[in-house]
């Protein structure tokens, strides 16, 4: 454990950059979003500025939302979105409200005194062609040096993948919708 602990402190010695990263949570397991959320409660626990936009989301009143409302001007929370096309059977809809969501995420994007913005569900948007990925990765160059920006949801497209600095691939091996027939569930779920 000695030597242990000795090669562990020349890692963290060697290790002195820091920078803003661009994190991005996909595949098909669940807890992509749940992950991303672990982040913003750790950041603003350290008391930085947050930001949350919801793609695709915000047909309904995600539950995260009421949680996240007690840290007042700490937090933005934007659920933007109206649901999946096969929901709302509106593509221009759809493809008009991502672009005004991608419109409210640059502001914050842009904006220095957000240490950290969370894009959930803008891979589907990417990958349902509702905004391109060339006017993401633009976007993503126009954050501060310092700030961090998560991207979650299936399907991340490859540019998007070799642009991150962080990129964790939730893998399905067994989900009770599928397997049991359970539906989704408060708490668990949404």
């Amino acid at each position: 454990m000695q030597r242990r602990k000795e090669v562990q402190e020349q890692r963290l010695a060697e290790r002195s950059l820091e920078k803003g990263l661009i994190v991005v949570n996909t595949g098909n397991g669940k807890g992509k979003t749940t992950a991303a959320l672990g982040m913003v409660l750790r950041s603003l626990g350290h008391g930085y500025k947050v930001a949350i936009v919801q793609f695709i989301k915000g047909a309904w009143e995600p539950a995260e939302k009421a949680a996240f409302s007690h840290w007042g001007e700490q937090l933005e929370f934007h659920a933007m979105g109206e649901g999946f096309t096969w929901e709302t059977q509106d593509r221009d809809r759809d493809i008009q409200k991502a672009q005004e969501a991608w419109n409210t995420a640059l502001t914050y994007i842009r904006n220095p005194e957000f240490r950290l913005v969370l894009l959930d569900e803008v891979n589907i948007a990417l990958k349902l062609g509702y905004l391109a990925v060339e006017d993401v990765l633009a976007g993503l160059e126009q954050k501060p040096e310092d700030s961090h920006v998560i991207l979650t949801g299936r399907g991340a497209p490859a540019a998007l993948i070799e642009r991150a600095d962080l990129v964790t691939e939730m893998t399905l091996v067994k989900h009770p919708f599928k397997e049991q027939g359970i539906k989704a569930q408060p708490g668990i779920e949404f």
